[in-house]
């Protein structure tokens, strides 16, 4: 960087110094942060102390990504109690507005805020934290003026200010940011919808008897919660009566499991016991049903011993041994039943010539 001696003149016959030469300086502005390994540092550790001069920009010329040899500084403030994701993404808007943008955040201390908004659930120092530890942020001001003057406009040298479109009415003004919009130096961001501080809170007071019992429940005292002996013992009683009925709910749930599984069980012994006994009926059906295999083996038998009790006759061919092949023999006892006698002198004549025969076959 060339530098002049003392007393040399510029071209308008002015001495021109060291401190004289601000066009001739390079930009010294702290660059947004590459690691997110450690918090966003705070302005008064590390302030701006470029001495380069900080040309006023528009917002066209900021998105098209000049100046090229510093950062686009934009400013967002907030009092960010109960940091969530609203706040996280209003700064994720902020951050991104520009290519390159170095985003500063003004966090208002507890007097400020308990004087225009009101109490704070997390203390300034709670607050500052949280915004070092949000990955959008480059640097965090402590202490933040309510209202956004020239002077602190120029010590941190702000290009634009971040903030949502609504009008913000505070400190007896209709809109804290209606100079900053006059100045072309507001760029406005979207607002999350159905997320709150105040939302939170709100969900905090409407439960808030679930909230102390928890607390009561995990050891907290009745002083640090700020309730009274009457409401303790209540909140102590109801937690009471509440692992009761826990008890009786785990009771009811294996309870169920238990009957559950016998009716499991019972359901797969039918079902087998019925399997079984289908396959039992089957069985004594194949066996002795109609066409079943006991039926054909008893007639297998039945003809069997029918043969053995009445076999076969010879054949007519065969010799009968010495008897009349015209008459077989019968037994003397045997009467002949074709003509029964009529009268005792018929049967005894009968008997009569009965003997007769035998006598001549002898």
């Amino acid at each position: 960087m060339p530098v002049r001696a003392a007393g040399a003149e510029s071209g308008t016959g002015i001495p021109k110094s060291l401190s004289e030469t601000m066009e001739e300086l390079e930009h010294t502005c702290p660059q947004p942060r590459l690691t997110l390994t450690s918090p966003a540092p705070f302005a008064d550790e590390t302030s701006c102390q470029c001495q380069a001069p900080h040309e006023k920009l528009t917002i066209a010329q900021a998105r098209l990504g000049t100046p090229v040899d510093r950062p686009v500084r934009v400013y967002a403030d907030g009092i960010f109690d109960l940091f969530h994701a609203g706040h996280a993404r209003a700064l994720m808007q902020a951050k991104t507005l520009f290519p390159n943008s170095y985003l500063l955040v003004g966090v208002c201390s507890d007097d400020l805020t308990h004087k225009f908004k009101g109490f704070t659930v997390m203390n300034e120092t709670e607050r500052y934290e949280a915004l070092r530890h949000c990955r959008y942020v480059d640097e965090v001001i402590r202490d933040a003026p309510w209202t956004l003057t020239p002077e602190f406009l120029e010590k941190h040298k702000i290009d634009f200010v971040a903030h949502d479109d609504i009008p913000y009415s505070s400190a007896g003004s209709d809109d804290v940011y209606k100079h900053i919009k006059e100045a072309g130096m507001f760029v406005p961001t979207q607002r999350t919808e159905g997320i709150s501080t105040s939302d939170i809170i709100t969900r905090i007071v409407r439960d808030y008897d679930v909230y102390a019992r928890r607390n009561l429940q995990r050891g907290y005292t009745a002083k640090e919660l700020n309730v009274s002996f009457i409401s303790e013992k209540k909140y102590r009683f109801q937690n009471q009566v509440d692992k009761m009925k826990e008890k009786v709910k785990n009771v009811e749930e294996k309870s169920k499991e238990f009957v559950y599984k016998v009716e499991e069980k019972s359901h797969d012994l039918i079902q087998k016991w019925e399997e079984k006994s289908r396959e039992f009926i089957g069985n004594f059906l194949e066996l002795f049903g109609p066409d079943g295999a006991w039926k054909q083996m008893f007639q297998e038998r039945s003809g069997r011993m029918l043969q053995a009790f009445s076999p076969r006759q010879s054949p007519n061919s065969s010799p009968t041994r010495g008897r009349s092949p015209s008459r077989s023999p019968s037994p003397p006892w045997v009467i002949n039943k074709t003509s029964p006698p009529s009268s005792p002198k018929a049967a005894s004549a009968s008997l009569s010539s009965t003997s007769e025969g035998d006598e001549d076959e002898k």
